[in-house]
């Protein structure tokens, strides 16, 4: 059959049936203050209540803990880079290289934090075109990605058509580069982060939903019905089991929370909302 122009080609991965294994990852962002304070936030990712055969699990630390960081968590739970550069090592200061992060047993990064994107009043260090590039260098380098897409309040209020345009801008200069075994989607409502407001779970999956038929019509064949879509607005324990019930929500990018014991029970409402 013909195929529409817009849309890539089938990659060598077959798509077909791939179940949509549930995902969350905890970003520490830039803490903790003090190195003997890991310990105790790394044990929080060690209770009873995380199934790692039933949910991914990765955390972010900040880029001075990563090191520290490798080795110490239970088994499943991969340390995720919270960034990388765009092509490796050299005079680059200030960066991180993914022959660093191979070398160092590092199998995941993550990219595009809506803090990265200049949100809140920080300077912008990355672009849509950024990006791109850093995500196929990190897939070139045989490692995976959670690629980070996400609005600020004022495209929001808008509506959500306005709020799909916006993920289509980003989305756009990486629609080829999608392949659900390899880049998990981290949607960020860049309103919701750190502020306490949640999407409720019906906008959340409306958003969800609809960044999945995007990819449906523009990426490669058979991509949207496996690739994973986790969602990073303030989630916690308490509002992960209703969201957990959308059917295009795949997953939690916590932040505050992630710090807390309560990451266990986030981790376990959406194992248990999807297996």
């Amino acid at each position: 059959p013909t195929r529409r122009r817009h849309r890539h080609p089938r990659s060598d991965t077959s798509f077909a049936n791939m179940p949509r294994k549930p995902i969350v990852g905890g970003n520490w962002k830039c803490n903790p203050d003090k190195t003997e304070k890991l310990d105790s936030l790394i044990s929080n990712y060690d209770s009873e209540k995380i199934d790692t055969s039933k949910c991914d699990v990765y955390v972010c630390p900040s880029p001075l803990h990563v090191s520290y960081c490798m080795g110490k968590f239970k088994e499943g739970v991969m340390v995720t880079p919270q960034n990388c550069n765009i092509k490796g090592c050299g005079a680059f200061t200030g960066e991180m290289a993914v022959e660093q992060m191979k070398d160092m047993g590092i199998t995941n990064v993550l990219i595009g934090h809506s803090e990265r994107r200049g949100e809140f009043g920080l300077m912008a260090y990355d672009t849509n075109e950024t990006l791109a590039t850093k995500l196929k260098y990190i897939l070139d380098a045989g490692l995976t990605c959670v690629y980070c897409i996400g609005e600020p309040k004022e495209i929001r209020e808008k509506g959500i058509e306005a709020v799909l345009a916006e993920m289509e801008v980003q989305l756009k200069p990486i629609y080829a580069l999608l392949d659900p075994a390899k880049v998990v989607i981290a949607y960020e409502p860049v309103w919701a982060i750190g502020t306490g407001l949640t999407a409720t779970p019906e906008a959340a999956q409306e958003t969800h939903k609809g960044i999945r038929d995007m990819i449906k019509e523009k990426g490669p064949e058979g991509c949207a019905e496996a690739i994973r879509i986790q969602y990073g607005g303030s989630a916690n324990a308490k509002n992960a089991p209703d969201l957990s019930a959308q059917p295009d929500i795949d997953g939690f990018l916590v932040g505050g929370a992630s710090l807390k014991p309560e990451i266990a029970d986030v981790i376990k409402a959406i194992a248990e909302a999807k297996c």
